[in-house]
């Protein structure tokens, strides 16, 4: 494939020796490629800016959107900033460094709408059964008594929001309305760090920590805005599946022992626009679905 993609990467997690290792090898294979980088950078203001610094120097364009794991303000980071702060913070960070954000104005690439969101969870997604009409505080407790806790819950703070589910709901309704001022002709690439649909929950091994894995309120927005395709990480397990005939692309790179283990089948980098040719089968799908999500942020 000639001429410039649109690309997309992951939960880079820098802060291992080996991913930033593996950072320093991304390289655009044609001069005019963007890169998705779809949050989890790292743990630490500096080695997110370290990280998207280096790649911004190299590829044209690069469009950020925040996961979990760069919203914590973990011991021992030089900024404190907790919550919506940090995040501000943060985009203050990629707007010194030419970097996109989801505060940003929407860019077009190749005929397509690039929409980067900031979404959060609310506890909504419950792939364990028993889980489903619980309230929150219940379900919560469910996964507890599983071993399944989240480090989002000692690391991630929401002040001036009342926990994230508070803060989830403000990003979605300022989502919706960016959304509903699009332009109507041109079809859209979905941008989140966590999953906007179900359907990539079901390999989860541990299917408590479905809770912390976005909103059911997004369950039908590649249908309802026109998308081409999704681009989501946190699952750490990369693969593509197809929900109403849109493509949807786990592009995270995970932790060491994960893709070192899978040898980083589908490499770190996925090609998002011009649509690649559908792989059959997708190198990564049956080794997903053999292993489930291994999660280094259950306790």
């Amino acid at each position: 494939m000639t001429g410039p993609r649109l690309l997309a990467t992951s939960d880079l997690h820098v802060n291992r020796t080996d991913n930033q290792a593996l950072v320093r090898d991304l390289h655009p294979s044609d001069p005019g490629d963007w890169l998705i980088v779809a949050g989890d950078v790292a743990d630490k203001v500096a080695d997110i800016r370290w990280a998207l610094a280096l790649l911004a120097d190299r590829f044209e364009q690069v469009i950020w959107v925040p996961g979990n794991h760069d919203l914590w303000t973990p011991p021992g980071d030089d900024v404190q900033l907790v919550g919506p702060e940090r995040y501000d913070h943060l985009v203050e960070v990629c707007r010194s460094l030419g970097v996109l954000t989801p505060e940003d104005a929407w860019p077009v690439f190749a005929g397509h709408l690039i929409c980067p969101m900031f979404l959060l969870y609310d506890y909504s997604w419950r792939v364990r059964p028993d889980m489903a009409g619980l309230s929150v505080e219940d379900a919560l407790a469910v996964a507890r008594e599983a071993g399944v806790v989240a480090t989002d819950e000692f690391l991630m703070a929401s002040r001036p929001y009342d926990g994230p589910a508070a803060w989830c709901a403000a990003r979605l309704t300022e989502t919706r309305r960016r959304l509903s001022e699009r332009p109507a002709d041109l079809p859209t690439v979905l941008v989140n760090h966590w999953p906007l649909t179900e359907l990539p929950l079901r390999v989860l091994r541990h299917p408590e920590f479905s809770l912390w894995c976005g909103t059911t309120e997004t369950a039908r927005w590649h249908v309802e805005h026109d998308a081409a395709a999704v681009v989501y990480g946190h699952l750490h397990v990369p693969r593509t599946t197809w929900e109403d005939g849109v493509r949807f692309e786990e592009v995270s790179v995970g932790y060491p022992r994960e893709w070192q283990r899978h040898d980083l089948l589908r490499g770190p980098l996925r090609t998002i626009l011009p649509a690649p040719e559908p792989e059959v089968p997708d190198p990564f799908t049956a080794w997903a679905l053999r292993q489930g999500a291994r999660w280094e942020s259950v306790r």
